[in-house]
C-alpha cells in the first residue's frame, strides 16, 4: 500500500472566507515503511497571511511573494498523490482547503474520488480517549523527538507524524532502502552472497542501548501497540495504563 503523510499551512482557518494554503508538506510511506521520497512547496495565495496564522507557522506575506502561485504546481502535487491513502492530522481541515483550491481549477478535483484519507486525530481520539491528542503530545506520548519543531512547518509536521502514525497503529518505522534497480521497469532486484563469503562480525549492544531498546518497547506497549521484537522473544512488555 502507498500512503502519503501530509500537511498544509494556510493564510487563516477556513477556506470559506478566502483563506488559502501557503504550504504542502507531503512524506511517502510504503507498505509502512518510509521511502526517502518526499513532496513540498511553498505557495503564493494571492492574499494577505493573518498575523495569527504568522505566529503559529512563521510563514510572512514578503517571503510568499516570489513562490509560484496553486495553480502552477496544482498538476505536478495531484500527480504526487493521486491513487494514495492520504495520512492527515485532522484531515477535514486540510482536505477542505485542497479540495477548495483544486475547486478554482480545471479540471476540477475532488480529494476523495482519487485518494483514500486517514484521519490521525480520529485514531488518537479513539485510543487515548479525554487526553490531549495534538501532534506535540503524541510525540511526546510515543517517545519521538519533536525538539525542531518551534513553529509549525508542513515538511517537518508530515515527517514527525509518519513517525507518530506508524507507532500509533502498531508498527516500528524504518527507511527502506534501494536495494537495486533494474535497468528495464525499477524492479528492486536480488542480490546472492557468495557460500563461502567470511563471517560478518557480530557487534552486541551496551547495556546503554538494551535500556534505551527495553524502554521503546514499554513506550510501544504503553500506546496499546505490539512490538514484534516481544513476540519473537516470547515474553511480551504487558501494556499499562497512562
Amino acid at each position: 500500500m502507498r500512503q502519503i503523510v501530509l500537511d498544509t499551512e494556510t493564510t487563516g482557518i477556513d477556506p470559506s472566507q478566502g483563506h488559502r494554503i501557503i504550504e504542502i508538506g507531503c512524506v511517502e510511506v510504503v507498505e509502512r515503511q518510509l521511502t526517502g521520497r518526499h513532496y513540498h512547496v511553498y505557495v503564493n495565495p494571492e492574499r494577505e497571511v493573518e498575523a495569527e496564522a504568522i505566529s503559529v507557522h512563521g510563514i510572512t506575506n514578503d517571503f510568499l511573494a516570489d513562490k509560484p502561485f496553486f495553480r502552477d504546481v496544482a498538476d505536478e502535487f495531484f500527480s504526487f498523490i493521486e491513487g494514495a491513502e492520504l495520512v492527515i492530522h485532522n484531515a477535514a481541515f486540510d482536505v477542505g482547503f485542497m479540495d477548495t483550491e483544486f475547486g478554482r481549477l480545471k479540471p476540477r478535483r475532488v480529494t476523495a474520488d482519487h485518494c483514500g484519507v486517514v484521519d490521525t486525530l480520529a485514531i488518537a481520539r479513539k485510543k487515548h480517549p479525554g487526553q490531549k491528542n495534538n501532534l506535540d503530545a503524541l510525540c511526546k506520548r510515543y517517545g519521538i523527538d519533536n525538539s525542531s519543531r518551534e513553529l509549525h512547518g508542513a515538511l517537518l509536521d508530515a515527517e514527525i507524524l509518519a513517525d507518530v502514525y506508524l507507532l500509533m497503529t502498531g508498527g516500528q518505522t524504518a527507511l527502506l532502502l534501494d536495494a537495486g534497480t533494474d535497468s528495464e521497469g525499477g524492479v528492486g532486484t536480488i542480490r546472492r552472497l557468495a557460500a563461502d563469503r567470511r563471517a560478518l562480525r557480530v557487534i552486541r549492544a551496551s547495556d546503554a542501548e538494551d535500556q534505551a531498546h527495553q524502554a521503546m518497547l514499554e513506550t510501544i506497549a504503553a500506546a496499546g501497540g505490539q512490538a514484534l521484537w516481544n513476540t519473537l522473544e516470547g515474553s511480551p512488555v504487558s501494556s499499562k495504563s497512562s
